[in-house]
């Protein structure tokens, strides 16, 4: 509901969207995400861990390009599923030319922080983009002092300002990231920050003859 109501809005003030190749490549995405899953269903002798980010050793380096497409079990991946859809759908939707920079200043940058600062444990998990993304979108737009991008800010304030319980430490659930979720979400603003400008660019459709 939430991405067809602010999809309309986009459209209203004479956006154009090619909504099919961006939705078709965030899909993709998501199919890759469920076959990492599903090979480490398969491979039973090897341990998917391993490849997450561990805090403070060599070998967890590789977890910062890893992490992002690991899950602790389907109930952790469907959890991030919907999220990724819908955020990277605003996104790439709203600043399609700031979307490559944006995720791998959040993915690379947000990573090494939670391997300088994290607890030692392998953290896996897509969590982190979620949360970055989600807080690009909410900054960017306050920073532009744009209407339409402060709109696109509060849609999203609406929809995902319950993240924010997320970066806080919890003892019931010590076994989700939140070093992943505070990691993600500061590099994030940061991103948002560093890549303001007061207009969205949207590409325009391509017209056929």
């Amino acid at each position: 509901m939430i991405l067809c109501f602010t999809i309309i809005i986009w459209m209203e003030i004479g956006i154009s969207i090619n909504m099919g190749k961006k939705l078709r490549n965030i899909l993709i995405f998501i199919a890759i995400l469920y076959g990492v899953w599903l090979l480490d269903l398969i491979l039973v002798n090897v341990d998917f861990a391993q490849y997450g980010i561990i805090p403070r050793t060599f070998y967890g380096l590789v977890g910062i390009f890893t992490a992002p497409l690991l899950h602790a079990g389907i109930f952790h991946l469907f959890s991030n599923t919907l999220p990724l859809i819908i955020l990277l759908a605003l996104f790439s939707f709203a600043y399609p030319k700031k979307m490559i920079p944006a995720i791998s200043l959040i993915v690379f940058l947000g990573g090494l922080l939670v391997w300088v600062f994290g607890r030692s444990d392998s953290h896996v998990g897509a969590s982190g983009l979620i949360y970055g993304l989600a807080t690009f979108l909410i900054v960017h737009g306050f920073l532009t002092k744009d209407i339409k991008n402060i709109l696109l800010s509060l849609i999203v304030i609406v929809a995902y300002g319950g993240l924010v319980w997320g970066l806080l430490p919890s003892a019931t659930r010590w076994w989700v990231s939140f070093e992943g979720h505070l990691f993600g979400a500061l590099t994030g603003g940061f991103a948002a920050y560093i890549l303001r400008t007061k207009k969205t660019d949207i590409e325009p459709i391509e017209q056929g003859i």
